[in-house]
């Protein structure tokens, strides 16, 4: 059923709003992450570190999609994606020369060094906003990587930020950063957004907003709803799941709407044996 998209129009929905890939206006915002975003904004005119934590399926990911959504709309803002944070130094370089657009001999570090620094330099001269660079799973990313990053962003005796960096992980990149090794980079972080598990009533508007962004917001009853979220433990991604195999389950039964009781055909335990 991934690809097979045939039931999108059966339900009433523009997209799958249960999928990874949804449109960025799918996901939900809420206050403390749209404060952190507006901060990301700021941010770009002076350059630095910033850093988004938390526990896997908390939401991680979608805040740093929301983010290069929304700094892609400001006028001059050059914003780069890491897709392999695990490159070591050369590859790094090589990463980032295409993603600026930066030609030089991948056996010179120095040359490579210097040209992203020039562009990015006469790229602040010109629009007086920082180009932005975002590493997804941050945790991944070699010490000898982090800290050829913190050297290329800083100039005039670490007066002068050449670029925005965001890093994204899990816990592991908060032990990661207190290394006595990483403490430079710690120290430096301006921006800090920690993702917790939600509450029952986030999950709630999150869900709702989901199905009413994807266009069908009765698709699911308030009491199948309820019974979600309080499976979901505060996890979200639990919750899309979850929600992803109802729908894919109500297809396949051509049952209209999403309700307990389909819940409970999906979700019930089997029951046990008797032995023999």
């Amino acid at each position: 059923m991934e690809n097979n998209r045939k039931y999108l129009p059966l339900y009433g929905l523009k997209w799958d709003p249960f999928d990874r890939g949804i449109p960025v206006e799918g996901l939900w915002v809420d206050k403390k992450v749209e404060y952190f975003i507006s901060r990301i904004q700021h941010l770009i005119h002076r350059g630095g570190f910033a850093m988004i934590t938390g526990e896997p399926g908390t939401g991680k990911s979608a805040v740093l999609r929301v983010v290069e959504d929304r700094l892609g709309d400001i006028r001059d803002v050059l914003v780069g994606t890491i897709t392999r944070p695990r490159s070591g130094v050369n590859d790094f370089y090589r990463e980032l020369g295409e993603i600026f657009g930066v030609t030089f001999s991948f056996c010179n570090r120095w040359g490579g060094f210097k040209s992203l620094r020039e562009k990015w330099k006469n790229h602040i001269e010109t629009t007086l906003i920082r180009p932005v660079l975002l590493i997804d799973e941050a945790q991944e990313l070699p010490i000898e990587t982090l800290s050829e990053l913190r050297l290329l962003q800083s100039a005039q005796f670490d007066s002068v930020s050449y670029l925005t960096v965001v890093l994204c992980g899990d816990d592991r990149l908060v032990k990661l950063l207190q290394k006595p090794a990483m403490l430079p980079i710690e120290n430096r972080l301006r921006l800090r957004l920690t993702m917790e598990y939600a509450e029952r009533e986030e999950l709630l508007a999150l869900l709702n907003h989901s199905l009413k962004q994807a266009g069908n917001s009765t698709l699911f009853t308030p009491q199948v709803m309820d019974t979600m979220v309080d499976h979901a433990n505060g996890n979200v991604r639990t919750l899309m799941n979850t929600a992803n195999d109802l729908l894919q389950a109500a297809f396949l039964s051509e049952t209209e709407t999403i309700d307990e009781k389909l819940y409970m055909e999906v979700f019930a335990a089997p029951p046990k044996r008797k032995r023999s």
